[in-house]
């Protein structure tokens, strides 16, 4: 009922602000997230893993096309899913955020950081873009990821982790995007400068590349005697070191 009302009231074109959207919708912590017609700019997505080794930022930039140019004051966001080899640190998140320096949401918000690959699940991350100064259509963030551990493999050095191209989501409720009116089966949170819940437009996306994949280094199955073995010998050796050293200098 309350999604009824709030599609009737854009219908009669009151929706020059958020109020329309606010009002039926306030006791909700979600926003429709709309699928894009025609009249919806298109969107170019870039994403680039930065650094080496298992700690990694995560580089997203959306360029809008030409119909882009009339997103001055829109919210844009992207949605990404994350795969169970990679995973975002949520106390690292909220520092973060607390500084202002990353907006990003993340779904479950409760994330097992020391769970290896084969025992995690996906993660949803909604990640809301900056403008970029230098480019009047363009928006960047960037999100710090990790690699989890993986199982010894039989004959490579390194685990694949593949990571698709994010959706691009569009929040504007305020200019003629909002005419992009059909309803899309998927929600999402609202962050940032609305009190209220807000509209989004999913836009039409043409990736630079369809996935990016992060190499994460692992063991060798054939080393998991040689590893145990040095392991127990390492482990008896300095619990005889200590048991030693307490011994001689210990007060008994």
């Amino acid at each position: 009922m309350m999604r009824s009302q709030m599609i009737r009231c854009c219908l009669l074109k009151l929706c020059d602000n958020y109020t329309c959207c606010s009002v039926n919708t306030v006791t909700h912590s979600f926003c429709v997230i709309l699928d894009v017609q025609a009249a919806c700019p298109d969107a170019t997505v870039t994403q680039e893993l930065l650094k080496d080794g298992f700690h990694r930022d995560l580089l997203v930039t959306v360029e809008l096309g030409a119909a882009g140019e009339d997103a001055g004051g829109c919210v844009v966001a992207a949605r990404i899913r994350l795969p169970p080899g990679i995973y975002v640190d949520p106390y690292e998140l909220a520092s973060l955020q607390q500084h202002n320096v990353t907006k990003a949401v993340l779904i479950p918000d409760a994330v097992d950081v020391e769970a290896p690959e084969y025992l995690a699940a996906d993660l949803l991350v909604l990640l809301y873009m900056e403008p970029d100064p230098r480019c009047s259509r363009c928006f960047r963030a960037a999100l710090p990821v990790h690699g989890r551990y993986h199982r010894p493999a039989d004959g490579s050095e390194e685990a694949l982790v593949v990571l698709k191209s994010p959706q691009v989501l569009l929040c504007c409720c305020h200019n003629h995007f909002a005419e992009c009116r059909k309803p899309a089966e998927v929600e999402a949170p609202c962050l940032g400068k609305n009190v209220g819940p807000c509209r989004w437009h999913s836009l039409t996306h043409k990736p630079a590349h369809e996935e990016s994949i992060l190499q994460v280094p692992v063991g060798l199955r054939q080393h998991s005697s040689l590893v145990c073995v040095v392991t127990l010998l390492s482990t008896a050796l300095c619990a005889t070191l200590i048991l030693t050293a307490v011994c001689k200098y210990g007060h008994f």
